[in-house]
């Protein structure tokens, strides 16, 4: 079964086939994915690497090591939490003073 490991504190450059070749060194990568903004496509200074085996190895050999001149944090990656919908309204100009006046 693949393992899915977040990787934190990486350098804003790392593209996804530098991630994949970081973690390939260690065990057999099923997916390697830098998450950027939705909006700029830049890098969010994280991402989840999946490994078909070897990720205990990874995150013991990876965790806390530097890359690029920052420290990594490697860990398994914890399930995504289902958050509640923000009932305040939202969008455009919401409670920023700026609606329309009667």
């Amino acid at each position: 079964m693949a393992q899915k490991l977040f990787v934190g504190g990486l350098p804003f450059a790392t593209s996804n086939d530098q991630l994949r070749d970081l973690f390939a060194e260690i065990g057999e990568v099923a997916s390697a994915t830098v998450v950027t903004y939705r909006d700029t496509g830049r890098s969010r200074g994280f991402g989840f690497v999946e490994m078909s085996e070897g990720g205990e190895a990874a995150i013991a050999a990876l965790d806390g090591t530097q890359l690029d001149g920052r420290t990594l944090k490697v860990n398994e990656a914890k399930p995504k939490e289902d958050r509640p919908r923000s009932s305040t309204g939202g969008g455009y100009g919401a409670n920023r003073g700026g609606g329309a006046r009667y």
